[in-house]
Order: structure tokens, then C-alpha cells, then sequence
């Protein structure tokens, strides 16, 4: 007898090559909720659209390689389902009836378009895609009817806003028909760049996944670690070091601890720091490194999961559309119901004042005692 799982969903725009953020921000805590829930992940083309419309040459090659990193990080397509937003129309369909109820205020208001906004200035950011893209996130959320989606803290705004348009369609309509979905907190991983900043591939300061060790030993000898040490004999601060977060990632608390002593205390130096770095990262990469290449050997074969993944996705985002369950009928029948009552204003105000006319005078004279047949 299957057990049924409860259901979550997410997703990322295939903009570019993923990075080590990526991976302990995100794929990370994918991976470990496959075996406990009916995980839908998809990749987000048409967000990436809200601001590569210009020029959206390079989206499909960015889709088949990010599905590459999602599989080569430890996503299952026999665990979950990984699918394509544009290959399910019902996603548009959706966003588009949510529009019809969303305040333009609540878009306005929302931190991460102003922020990027301000941040990205190379590109024309004024368009309706870019401002109502939360709208298409909340349908891509709300079309799985998730109990939950797995977050990182800057997207609490988006989750926020998601459930308040369920909320709000929920009201208008009636029934609970978009249950409103919780944030699943990703636990904090912080991964600064090569220069200490975001790590992120416009500032091309990154790691990233498919990087061979000879793309990365450069890399990291340039790393910034603590300005303040300027020689070996000076000791280090790990607390400010640029480096030191990733062996909180990636060593054994032994030897975290070891790292710390020897950086505080100047028995090793940042060189030192950097080797041990090098070596756990390209223990880490190996297994992701040899999936992916498996994966890319086998021509057609990101093709034939995004081909499964689409139907299966399209399958339930039509059955959701189409709903016949108690909450869509409620929903439909109370839509018919008050549209009958608008259509019909007119004749029931002027039968409410007929038949309360009468009720007046009935009760005026029971007061009286007058018989009806007096009328």
C-alpha cells in the first residue's frame, strides 16, 4: 500500500552555469527532500525571460545544462519531477486569471523589484513581465497545491505575497481551493564569491559545478581570505576570512577545528589554508562531476527526462484547471449563483419591496385586529 506523500514545489531560472551558492542554498536541500515528499522542480524559462527579453538566444542551451547540475547534485528524475515551466501552458493560463485579482500595489511594494531595479542597470527593467513575474510565481506555486515551498529568507516577500493572492481568491470565490502554501526555510549557507562579495556569475566571482580543478586551483590562490594578514607569522581572524566559510561546509569539525588553531595562532598560512580547501572541494565534486558527465554521454537523455517530467507536470496542472472536487464545484457554483443574483438586481429589489410592503401591512393590522377579508 503507497504511502501518500505530502507535496512541495520550486523552482530557478536557467540564467547561467550554477555555482557552489546554488548548490548549498538550494539543490542541496532538494536532494534530501526527495524520499519524503512529491518533490515538482522545474526550470524557470519564462521568469528568465522577464529580463532576458531581449535577447533569449542563450535559454535553451542554459536549460539543458542546468538540468545537467540538478542531476549531477543528486536530483532522481525516478524520485521527482523535473519539468519545464513553458511546457506547461496551464502555468500562463493561471498567472493570467490570478492577475485579474492581484492589486498593482501589492507588486509595487515588493522589496526584490526594487532591488533589482536599482542593482541591474544594464538592462531595461520596465516591462509588465518583470512586475507582475510574482503573479506567474505564485500560479507556478499554486498549481501543485503544495503544503509547502523550500525557500531561502530573501524569498519570504514572494511566498508572503503568494499566499496572499490565495487568500485573497479563497475570499472571492470561495471554498479553499488554493490551500495556502508555508515557506520551508532552507538553512542558511553562507557562500561569499572569489572577491568576497555574492557569489554570482555576473560578477564572475564563482565556483561552479562543472568547473575542472585546473578551472579552479587559479581561482582559489586569488582568493581573498583576511585582509588584516599580511604574512604567515601574523595571526589570522577565520571569522572575517573569505576561505574559511567553506571548510565549515566541506571539513570535518576535526579538522574546522584544526583550520581555526593553526590560522589564529600562525602555524600554517593562507597558502596552507587554500591546499586543504583544494582538496576536500575536489573530493566533493567528484561524485557530482561524474554523474554529470554520464548524463552528458548519453545524447537525447536531459531531452527524455524534461519529456517525462513535462507530461507528468502538465498532467496534474490540467486536472487542477479542470478540478471537479467539492472546493471547484463550491467555487463554480457560488460564481453562478452571484452572477444569477447580479443579472437579476433589478427583479428582486423590486419584488423585496412588493413582498415587504405586504409583510408591513399584515403585521399592521394583526396589530389592529382588522380581518384580511376587510382588505
Amino acid at each position: 500500500m503507497s504511502t501518500v506523500r505530502p507535496r512541495t514545489v520550486s523552482g530557478m531560472r536557467p540564467t547561467g552555469p550554477l555555482h557552489l551558492g546554488h548548490y548549498f542554498g538550494v539543490l542541496k536541500n532538494w536532494v534530501e527532500l526527495q524520499p519524503t515528499e512529491e518533490a515538482y522542480f522545474f526550470v524557470a524559462d519564462w521568469h528568465a525571460l522577464t529580463s532576458d527579453y531581449a535577447d533569449p538566444s542563450n535559454i535553451a542551451t542554459n536549460v539543458e545544462e542546468m538540468v545537467k547540475d540538478w542531476v549531477a547534485a543528486g536530483l532522481d528524475p525516478e524520485k521527482c519531477v523535473i519539468f519545464r515551466q513553458s511546457a506547461v501552458k496551464e502555468h500562463a493560463e493561471l498567472s493570467l486569471l490570478l492577475s485579474m485579482i492581484t492589486p498593482v500595489s501589492w507588486l509595487e511594494r515588493n522589496p526584490t523589484y526594487k532591488e533589482q531595479q536599482q542593482q541591474i542597470t544594464n538592462k531595461d527593467l520596465g516591462n509588465a513581465g518583470f512586475l507582475c513575474y510574482p503573479v506567474l510565481m505564485a500560479a507556478d506555486i499554486l498549481m501543485y497545491r503544495p503544503h509547502g515551498v523550500p525557500v531561502g529568507e530573501d524569498q519570504l516577500p514572494h511566498m508572503e505575497l503568494t499566499r496572499e493572492i490565495a487568500r485573497r481568491f479563497n475570499y472571492l470565490y470561495g471554498g479553499n481551493f488554493f490551500p495556502e502554501p508555508q515557506a520551508m526555510l532552507t538553512p542558511a549557507a553562507k557562500c561569499p564569491g572569489l572577491d568576497g562579495r555574492k557569489m554570482s556569475k555576473s560578477y564572475n566571482n564563482g565556483i561552479f559545478l562543472r568547473d575542472t580543478m585546473a578551472d579552479i586551483e587559479p581561482k582559489v590562490r586569488g582568493m581573498f581570505t583576511d585582509p588584516a594578514r599580511l604574512r604567515k607569522s601574523d595571526p589570522g581572524n577565520p571569522d572575517v576570512c573569505n576561505l574559511f566559510p567553506y571548510h565549515v561546509l566541506l571539513a570535518s569539525p576535526e579538522e574546522q577545528a584544526e583550520i581555526r588553531t593553526g590560522c589564529t595562532g600562525a602555524s600554517f598560512g593562507c597558502v596552507e589554508c587554500k591546499k586543504r580547501f583544494l582538496k576536500n572541494l575536489e573530493a566533493f565534486l567528484a561524485p557530482l562531476q561524474e554523474r554529470r558527465a554520464a548524463l552528458s554521454a548519453r545524447p537525447g537523455a536531459v531531452a527524455e527526462i524534461l519529456a517525462a517530467g513535462n507530461e507528468r507536470a502538465r498532467a496534474f496542472a490540467q486536472e487542477v484547471m479542470e478540478d471537479e472536487s467539492e472546493d471547484a464545484v463550491e467555487v463554480r457554483d457560488y460564481l453562478r449563483m452571484r452572477n444569477f443574483l447580479r443579472r437579476h438586481e433589478n427583479e428582486f429589489e423590486f419584488a423585496r419591496s412588493v413582498f415587504g410592503d405586504l409583510v408591513e401591512e399584515r403585521a399592521r393590522r394583526a396589530s389592529l385586529r382588522i380581518p384580511e377579508t376587510e382588505a
